[in-house]
């Protein structure tokens, strides 16, 4: 099952697919913030269509203490936009620390700031959808 990982930001989107196994995540692109919600979410449409996938997986930035806060809020508004706009099933994810993650990998790897800014959308949205992979709930019958 190939799934796409989605990072909402506010001027960039991380785009992350699993492979057709549904096992591991990996990054895709970056999508430029339209003007509305919905230009994002037709671009969003066009790679579920062409690379076949069969839900949506949308990083929940939930916060450290368990709670959702305005930026949660907002993201929940947005899942609820794509789930009457998309042709696949939409679902959220925590996706608490996985910005950090990715970008502690890249400066591990040596990579200069600017270079980590082009690439730290979709390297979080792969961390956040391969913990939506490995989630044990997801795998029961």
């Amino acid at each position: 099952m190939r799934s796409l990982g989605i990072d909402l930001g506010s001027k960039r989107v991380g785009v992350a697919m699993s492979d057709s196994s549904g096992t591991i995540a990996s990054p895709l692109t970056v999508i430029a913030r339209g003007s509305n919600h919905a230009q994002d979410h037709k671009k969003i449409q066009e790679l579920v269509d062409e690379y076949e996938v069969e839900c949506v997986v949308v990083g929940m930035p939930i916060s450290m203490s368990g709670k959702l806060g305005p930026a949660a809020k907002s993201a929940q508004d947005e899942i609820d936009e794509m789930k009457n706009s998309l042709s696949v099933p939409v679902y959220s994810h925590d996706e608490r620390l996985t910005s950090k993650t990715a970008n502690d990998s890249m400066i591990m790897a040596n990579m200069k700031a600017q270079a980590r800014r082009r690439v730290v959308d979709k390297i979080a949205a792969a961390v956040m959808l391969q913990g939506w992979l490995d989630h044990a709930d997801r795998k029961k019958p």
